[in-house]
């Protein structure tokens, strides 16, 4: 049997016992490790155990990043943070829709860009940006549209952009390089959405959308909210600055400073275990999802399926390969979730990286289009989590077609950015 033969047999055995798994409706992190499994037999090797410990350990470095940045952004909104910003930008700009609607864009985009998790973006602030919103006589489907589109749009932000890490790992490309190529188009896009959906709305009640919104603690103030981002991005300046002079923290740790800042400053009490359990609790799918991954990845290099994909990816028509990705993209971050990005991003930036085209612009791009796959079944997670914390009660087909003219723009703009990103190689020198 040639190695080609072999790759496809074990490639099959591992998709029917995903379908098999997704049809007895277990979570996609028991079908990926259910598929690695049978993958690994198939392929002669057993259930080895050490493949999967060393396969669950890939993403160990990542997960660490997003626990302790969840934990500091849990820690600013139970003391009061978040309510503090989003109580007095609503006080002190409501009679001015077009800069209270960038405020809001910014103040979404802060929590996915510092954790890497859409998701943490609606628990965080979505809540309270919907109320400001509905406040602003934004229609309910528009509102939950607004909070899932720039949340997703978070994710895909600097400096923790999931998708663009994983994938980067996976080619053992250094993620350097990546924060205007990210940022700009996450900027750009969620102002674009923010505008659209948001700008007219009907006559509403200000002032009791100013009562509806939590009250902070007496004692907060800005300089409490600001002081711990000042500590997270001084450590990253001296380390950067001093690299041979300084010890290396890495974000880990610099993101447990700034959550032990905010706590110390908190002007009311909290249990930090207590939030600490709910952080861990809240991230749990995502954790068990990159964990998976990390063995079905081992598994797939092992057997040779990961060659197989790569080779036939870099092989297709590259006409084909880009008038398809607004469908290749969010169709597998539906079905694989955060697993698309090592499964079906590394070959693709493989192939781009064979065509001469810039492979950081263009893993950035395809960063943009990705988060459009959270609002879809099977999983749709972050979709189903925004339509909860919104409020919005309608039908979900609803909620997907207002999100349908910002995903249009993504879609546009992530496309442009794969094609066009040799040209705009220059924004990685920024």
């Amino acid at each position: 049997m040639d190695m080609t033969t072999y790759a496809l047999i074990v490639l099959g055995v591992m998709v029917l016992f995903y379908a098999g798994a997704k049809l007895l409706k277990l979570s996609t992190e028991i079908s990926m490790f259910i598929a690695a499994a049978a993958g690994c037999v198939a392929g002669g090797f057993g259930f080895s155990a050490r493949h999967i410990a060393e396969g669950a350990m890939t993403y160990l470095d990542i997960n660490l990043i997003f626990i302790t940045a969840t934990l500091f952004m849990n820690i600013l909104k139970e003391s009061g943070g978040v309510a503090f910003v989003v109580r007095g930008m609503f006080r002190r700009f409501r009679r001015q829709r077009a800069i209270l609607l960038v405020l809001l864009t910014i103040l979404l985009l802060i929590p996915g860009a510092l954790t890497g998790a859409g998701s943490v973006t609606v628990l965080i602030a979505g809540g309270m940006v919907s109320t400001v919103l509905l406040g602003l006589g934004v229609p309910k489907v528009k509102t939950a549209a607004i909070v899932f589109i720039v949340a997703g749009l978070s994710a895909a932000a600097p400096p923790i952009s999931l998708w663009a890490m994983m994938t980067a790992a996976g080619v053992n490309m250094p993620y350097v390089g990546f924060f205007w190529p990210l940022m700009l188009p996450c900027l750009v896009a969620g102002l674009l959405t923010m505008f659209i959906l948001g700008w007219r709305g009907a006559p509403a009640d200000l002032e009791r959308a100013l009562e509806e919104l939590p009250v902070p603690p007496a004692g907060m103030n800005w300089l409490k909210i600001i002081l711990p981002f000042v500590v997270f991005l001084g450590l990253i300046v001296v380390g950067r600055t001093w690299p041979h002079e300084t010890v290396v923290t890495g974000l880990p740790l610099m993101f447990l400073c700034a959550a032990l800042t905010s706590y110390v400053l908190s002007p009311q009490k909290m249990d930090l275990f207590q939030i600490s359990q709910k952080t861990i609790e809240q991230l749990l799918p995502l954790l068990g999802t990159l964990t998976c991954v990390g063995i079905l990845v081992q598994i797939m290099t092992l057997t040779g399926v990961r060659g197989l994909l790569a080779v036939t990816t870099v092989t297709l028509p590259v006409a084909l390969v880009f008038a398809t990705l607004f469908i290749i993209l969010p169709v597998s971050e539906a079905v694989l979730m955060w697993g698309a990005a090592p499964v079906i991003g590394v070959p693709l930036i493989l192939l781009f990286n064979t065509m001469g085209l810039n492979p950081i612009v263009a893993l950035a791009g395809m960063s943009i289009i990705w988060p459009l796959g959270d609002a879809l079944p099977p999983t749709a997670i972050i979709g189903r989590l925004t339509v909860d914390v919104t409020g919005y009660q309608g039908s979900y087909g609803q909620f997907l077609k207002a999100c349908l003219i910002p995903a249009v723009i993504m879609m546009i703009i992530g496309t442009l950015m794969v094609v066009y990103s040799k040209q705009l190689g220059f924004l990685t020198g920024l």
